[in-house]
């Protein structure tokens, strides 16, 4: 038995957590450098902007309809959802964390009623956290998955389904014919896994339904299409095929880009960027208990920027001892390489490859040990950031803080960084 547990447009309901102005209010959370909307309230939904699109053509197409933007604040978004997986971990005794707002829990072995159970847990995480969110119950992940929809689409489109399956959904509390009446009111792009060209492929084989995916032989699904939606047609006829990974492998390259707000031309600036990017990816290796054997820089100037010269370039750096030391310089070395000056950068990144674990030693001469063994340095590094907040302690080359970067990303419409810290903690007037 699976339960998953989802937060209703989870970064627009973590702004009006501490914004209640913005209730009732069409509002969308906007990506990097205020490009395109990465998150959509029901109101600006029912407006029309869709998911990814640009904000320059918001502004002009629905200009006078109330839209509030804001940049996305992924500090707030990220301690918030800590918080609310927090809570529905109480719902069972194993949790895989999906994404930033979805959480699979494992219910084998738990007593009881467990609609209600989630309800109640449901209603802990809205009274503790602030966040509304559905519940979906199924004997498989795909069954959670597809529960998940139907309690949020109860909610939201009333008729789409019975009200009483409104924010928690179990269908493995449903008799037969309820269950393949839900099933048969589901459309294909609804099923976990099945995306827009396997739904055009299942259309054009004449199935239209999620029942009627569930109603198909397994091994015509293996034949005509794959193994993977083999697993799905399994899934939904209620065999669990998809195991809870509360454990996830160990990333086999790990990667910190961004595009920066404003163009950038000085090499001291891009060294900045690179620098921060290797702490990040560092920070990630050392979490995951890996070291990297290479690393690949990149710079490349805008190609929507016409009439400029363009350039892009990249390196691939290879380390003489795999590391995760937050303080190499070979991406500062790297860039030194293939930096061109007078020319507008808009873009950056660092690529951390030929991963390896930890614990595997290399132990040939050691001729250029002029630092020697950094990783406590780097372990205490990791401990200080985790108790002060992030970039308490960091590389001097990554510049300082105390004022905008010349290569950060542009952040005109965010809000304040509410719970982490602490200058912009909201104060409550009696």
């Amino acid at each position: 038995m699976f339960a998953l547990i989802d937060g209703h447009n989870f970064y627009v309901s973590c702004e009006r957590l501490f914004r209640p102005s913005l209730i009732g209010v069409p509002v969308i959370v906007l990506s990097n450098n205020d490009g395109c909307a990465i998150a959509r309230s029901e109101e600006a939904k029912r407006l029309g902007v869709t998911k990814g699109m640009p904000w320059f053509q918001i502004r002009k197409e629905l200009g006078n309809a109330g839209i509030v933007a804001l940049s996305a604040n992924f500090s707030l978004y990220g301690d918030l959802s800590n918080r609310m997986m927090s809570v529905a971990a109480g719902l069972g005794p194993t949790q895989e964390l999906y994404s930033i707002d979805e959480s699979f829990i494992g219910l084998d072995g738990m007593p009881g009623d467990l609609t209600t159970r989630a309800d109640h847990v449901r209603h802990r995480i809205r009274q503790w956290v602030g966040i509304p969110c559905g519940i979906g119950i199924g004997t498989t992940k795909t069954l959670a998955k597809l529960a998940n929809h139907v309690a949020k689409a109860a909610d939201r489109k009333p008729g789409s389904y019975p009200p009483e399956l409104a924010h928690v959904c179990n269908l493995a509390a449903m008799s037969d014919d309820a269950r393949r009446a839900v099933l048969a009111a589901t459309p294909l792009d609804e099923i976990w896994g099945v995306g827009r060209r396997l739904s055009e492929q299942l259309r054009d084989a004449g199935l239209a339904t999620a029942l009627d995916v569930a109603c198909m032989d397994p091994s015509v699904a293996r034949s005509r299409w794959s193994v993977v939606f083999e697993r799905t047609v399994r899934e939904l006829q209620g065999i669990s095929c998809i195991a809870l990974d509360d454990a996830p492998a160990p990333r086999k390259e790990i990667a910190s880009t961004r595009s920066f707000g404003h163009p950038v031309q000085t090499e001291h600036a891009l060294a900045q960027a690179v620098t921060e990017f290797v702490s990040r990816g560092a920070e990630k290796l050392r979490r995951q208990e890996s070291l990297a054997g290479r690393l690949m820089v990149f710079i490349h100037t805008s190609p929507f920027r016409r009439g400029e010269p363009q350039y892009s370039r990249s390196i691939t750096v290879p380390l003489r001892r795999p590391t995760s030391d937050t303080g190499h310089r070979a991406a500062v070395h790297g860039l030194h390489l293939i930096f061109r000056p007078g020319l507008n950068f808009a873009k950056a990144g660092v690529h951390l490859v030929d991963l390896q674990p930890a614990g595997v030693l290399q132990t040939e001469l050691d001729l250029d040990d002029d630092e020697g063994d950094r990783s406590s340095l780097m372990l205490a590094m990791d401990k200080i950031n985790a108790k002060h907040g992030k970039k308490s302690v960091f590389i001097a080359s990554a510049g300082t803080s105390e004022r905008r970067r010349e290569w950060e990303m542009r952040q005109d419409l965010r809000t304040p960084l509410y719970t982490t810290r602490l200058c912009d903690i909201p104060i409550a007037n009696a």
